[in-house]
């Protein structure tokens, strides 16, 4: 009971105290809780408990539902051609600049997936910073495709490290593409029923809504999504991403509410997922021998691709927004963190390349959070750049 009640204290003040933190600090929040629950989770006040791994995880598939929500599959599908094919040739050419960096540095074949991993999770944090700008615009875009196909590899993989290459990993490849296929049929089918019957849409959610019903819905479309998932033993974050997708596809005219969603997820959901990652790491593992050179190699390794894969959109946007899509892109914090968990009770690697993962996913955030505060903020003349 006391250990509860000092667990309830302790998140309570990371959460009142944490922006006062990171205003001080002038770095974005994300980090400081993760900070904040590694220190305090050490120190024995944060503890496992049932409840908190529980609300965590809800934490994290309600922050992939507001990512989902970035994305309008409408506006997506109108999309340029030339942007797209910039799109497909960036994700193509993570993956590449992966297996090149795999080849030279002699590393276990598991990182061929671990390096290219993307999730848009903080790339929606990052617009609670910055607003809707171009360049978070097309990093969500980008993230939101790269996001579905790690989320396939991730599925793929876990069934491959669960069950090896027999039976059972062709059956979670048939269920991953029949919830696929049943998804696109289903966008296809409401988007023919609300071009006939546009009315219903407003009758779902009213512009005048007293009883909250824009919100109910879109947590029943989550929940749904994610029962289903559960049902086919997949992989839960990418229900939440595609039940996020629904809200600003079929409901446009609800405009106020994904800001009223992102209150609730971002004011208390959360944060403590972001707590609860910080727990996961245990700080006396830094005295490991070879430990931290090996996360930060990893952490190197990451944003090095993906600022070198993203100065594909620079024609686009410009140098510096390009950058912004590569960074933004280098935190795939809850996926690396979900597939080393994996990797490492399934054998795949060893502990010291667990805690190194672990180590370096914490190592990503930091870098690429204060990374783009100091472009945001530091101004370079182009004539400078010119010499």
């Amino acid at each position: 009971m006391h250990h509860d009640i000092s667990l309830i204290i302790t998140l309570a003040l990371i959460i009142i105290f944490s922006p006062f933190i990171a205003k001080l600090l002038r770095i974005p929040t994300t980090p400081i809780e993760i900070i904040l629950g590694a220190f305090l989770g050490y120190a024995g006040l944060l503890h496992g408990s049932h409840l908190f791994e529980f609300v965590a995880e809800v934490g994290f598939l309600f922050l992939m539902f507001l990512a989902g929500m970035e994305i309008n599959l409408r506006s997506f599908l109108r999309t340029d051609r030339i942007l797209l094919q910039r799109i497909t040739l960036y994700l193509l050419s993570l993956y590449a600049l992966s297996a090149l960096a795999v080849w030279y540095f002699e590393l276990s074949r598991i990182f061929f997936i671990l390096l290219p991993l993307i999730s848009v999770g903080l790339v929606a944090a990052l617009g609670k910073e910055y607003g809707k700008t171009q360049w978070l615009q097309l990093a969500m875009i980008s993230g939101g495709i790269g996001e579905v196909l790690s989320i396939a590899i991730l599925t793929v993989s876990s069934a491959a490290m669960q069950s090896g290459f027999g039976m059972g990993l062709f059956q979670t490849i048939g269920a991953l593409i029949l919830f696929i296929v049943l998804i696109v049929v289903l966008f296809k089918l409401l988007q023919l029923f609300f071009w006939w019957y546009p009315e219903v849409a407003t009758m779902l959610m009213p512009h005048e809504d007293n009883k909250e019903q824009d919100v109910r819905l879109s947590i029943g479309i989550l929940f749904l999504l994610v029962s289903i998932m559960l049902y086919l033993d997949l992989e839960l974050a990418f229900a939440a991403f595609i039940a996020g997708m629904f809200i600003p596809t079929f409901f446009e005219h609800k405009h106020e509410l994904p800001e009223k969603l992102e209150s609730f997820g971002f004011g208390f959901l959360v944060p403590l997922f972001f707590i609860y990652i910080g727990t996961t790491f245990d700080l006396g593992a830094l005295l490991m021998e070879g430990l931290i050179p090996k996360a930060l190699m990893v952490t190197f390794l990451m944003i090095a691709i993906r600022l070198i894969a993203a100065q594909i959109f620079t024609p686009a946007v410009g140098w510096r927004d390009a950058l912004r899509i590569g960074l933004s892109h280098a935190m795939p914090l809850t996926l690396l963190i979900a597939i080393t968990t994996l990797a490492y009770y399934n054998h795949s690697i060893d502990q010291l390349h667990y805690y190194a993962l672990i180590l370096a996913s914490l190592f990503e955030v930091i870098v690429v959070m204060v990374a783009i505060r100091v472009l945001h903020v530091v101004q370079i003349p182009t004539e400078e750049l010119h010499g």
